[in-house]
């Protein structure tokens, strides 16, 4: 059994010490699907909110309600292109959301006054992939990682301009590198389905794993079955590969 740190913002917000061997799982519908979620073993339920391109799954009242009764070891994700600390925080305590994903282009004063506002806020910050822009975001992490506790890589569409929930891969061998330079734990997310995540766990090994339109059914909703294998699939690659 871990011990809790009380000096540890993972500990102080009910998490395990590290961000490691996470699975979460974004775009929430309702309270039932966010049960489907939990008796599944997901660790993370992601809400995405304020978004640029892609319709929002739930309402802001909605997502806090079910944020609100999450067992005290699983964390409420909001997920948002909002960039200025003011509106992150605002919408943070709206839903009593403790950690956050920022995936806007936010400017690094306002990321560090986010930073001092809120230092009981899991801060974690995207690292989108938009073909080979490695140097650039290898520069981010070094630059970025005083201000966040992880980093999160996704993928850029450039078809629809969505960075994020567009269910395609980038090239793993980025988040890979990033993962060996970076201060910080990341995340892999893009693309990842219940067929893919151990291989992208023996490739990249990530601190942890985001899936959204890859364990949907047709009708959009989650299905049981996919996020099943999905939850069971990176267990075993965390087992066989995770630190």
């Amino acid at each position: 059994m871990r011990m809790r740190n009380p000096g540890c913002i993972f500990c102080r917000n009910g998490l395990s010490c590290e961000m490691k061997h996470i699975i979460q799982i974004a775009g929430i519908i309702d309270a039932a699907e966010a049960q489907l979620l939990l008796d599944s073993g997901v660790d993370w339920l992601g809400f995405p909110l304020r978004l640029t391109v892609n319709a929002e799954d739930i309402n802001d009242a909605d997502a806090a309600a079910i944020i609100a009764n999450l067992p005290e070891n699983r964390s409420g994700v909001l997920i948002t292109y909002l960039n200025t600390a003011t509106e992150i925080l605002e919408l943070c305590k709206t839903l009593h959301a403790k950690t956050v994903q920022i995936h806007g282009n936010i400017e690094f004063a306002e990321l560090r006054h986010l930073r001092k506002s809120a230092p009981d806020v899991f801060i974690l910050k995207s690292l989108i992939v938009r073909g080979d822009n490695l140097s650039e975001l290898e520069n981010m992490t070094q630059t970025l990682a005083p201000l966040v506790d992880g980093f999160i890589t996704d993928t850029h569409d450039p078809v629809t301009g969505a960075d994020g929930a567009t269910g395609k891969t980038h090239d793993w061998q980025i988040s890979r590198k990033l993962v060996e330079i970076s201060p910080k734990p990341l995340m892999l997310a893009g693309g990842l389905t219940p067929e893919n995540v151990f291989d992208a766990i023996r490739i990249v090994r990530p601190a942890a794993v985001d899936v959204h339109t890859g364990v949907e059914a047709e009708d959009g909703r989650k299905s049981a079955e996919k996020v099943a294998t999905f939850v069971r699939e990176a267990r075993r690659g965390f087992a066989l590969f995770g630190g």
